[in-house]
């Protein structure tokens, strides 16, 4: 008796069939991907930083925000004790006062003098006048003693008192040049008195302006970092106390291969996957592609001319603006590792 012939099984073919063509569509879909998109995962979110620095120096008198608070711009940060600021305007006012009295004590020296020198000009003419008179009184007198009208007595008389008037008027005319030369000291003093008041009244203005540093404001809307400053803490001018992050502003710096740059242009579009919530996709645009590798812009760049010269791939950073950065406000963090896939043509 025949045995019969068992039918063969197709099932083993169909799998490996269907095996191959799901392996071939989703190699394609790779190979089309790849051929189609440049992506790199060596990107992060960027954002403004804004130093929050004293233009005081003094102890800390209250501290007026914590660590990660929103903040407003012109909101009060913290307040610098000025007490002893305050002291010090107030001795600099006093100063510009005394200095006011010295100009006005100065103003009215220097009106007196010039009342004297009116006085002493006005005697200078009158010796004049008397000692003319005497000259012409001996002219007279010579012709009349000559004529034996008046003794010689006379005309001796006559001579000695044009000696003296001559000698009056000499001394007139020292004293009004003595005093004319105190003239210029006191206008000297009465300037060098006012340019101190205005030396002293510029002190006031910084001392003012000083004091209004005693309260540093935020810079910028935007949230507080990690602060640096506590009350009763002595702080420097310009010392670093605190950042404000600006939260109204992101971007994305992703660091593309050089071998990658040349199919990006500025105005492509970008695809953004944040590893904090993969399951959102951001879309964004280039802004800007660097002129330099990021090794170019380090503290210590690479020196290539060594002998042991090892090449390898750079990196080339590429800014991209987020789109609709509004919607997304909440789950943007600077410094967030992202995934970036820009399509090309």
């Amino acid at each position: 008796m025949s045995t019969q012939q068992k039918p063969k099984s197709h099932l083993p073919k169909i799998i490996l069939a269907v095996i191959l063509v799901v392996g071939g569509f989703f190699g394609y879909k790779k190979y089309h991907y790849a051929t189609t998109h440049e992506d790199t995962d060596n990107a992060q979110i960027e954002a403004y930083f804004i130093p929050v620095l004293p233009r005081m120096a003094g102890f800390v008198k209250k501290v007026y925000v914590n660590d990660y608070d929103q903040v407003k711009k012109g909101q009060i940060i913290l307040e610098i004790d000025s007490d002893e600021a305050a002291l010090a305007l107030e001795e600099m006012q006093v100063e510009v006062d005394q200095a006011s009295s010295d100009i006005e004590s100065a103003k009215a020296n220097l009106t007196n003098l010039t009342k004297s020198i009116e006085a002493q000009q006005s005697q200078v003419k009158s010796a004049e006048l008397a000692n003319n008179k005497y000259n012409r009184d001996v002219t007279r007198n010579a012709a009349l003693e000559s004529a034996k009208a008046i003794t010689r007595q006379q005309l001796i008389d006559s001579q000695d008192l044009a000696e003296q008037s001559a000698i009056k008027l000499q001394g007139a005319k020292a004293e009004l040049v003595s005093t004319q030369s105190r003239l210029g000291i006191l206008q000297a003093t009465l300037h060098k008195a006012e340019i101190a008041l205005k030396l002293k009244k510029v002190k006031v203005q910084q001392q003012q302006l000083k004091l209004s540093y005693n309260k540093v404001y935020a810079p910028a809307d935007g949230k507080i970092g990690k602060k640096s400053v506590e009350p009763g803490q002595f702080i420097q001018v310009s010392q670093p106390l605190m950042t404000i992050m600006d939260d109204s502003r992101y971007w994305v710096v992703a660091n593309f291969k050089e071998t990658q740059v040349e199919s990006l242009q500025v105005g492509m579009g970008a695809d953004i996957k944040i590893d904090a919530y993969p399951d959102i996709t951001l879309k964004g645009r280039i802004l800007s592609i660097s002129e330099s590798t990021g090794a170019k812009t380090t503290l210590l760049p690479p020196d290539n001319a060594s002998g042991n010269f090892v090449k390898v791939t750079q990196r080339i950073p590429v800014k991209i603006e987020i789109l609709n950065t509004d919607k997304y406000k909440d789950i943007l963090r600077a410094g967030l590792s992202l995934d970036v896939s820009v399509p090309i043509n």
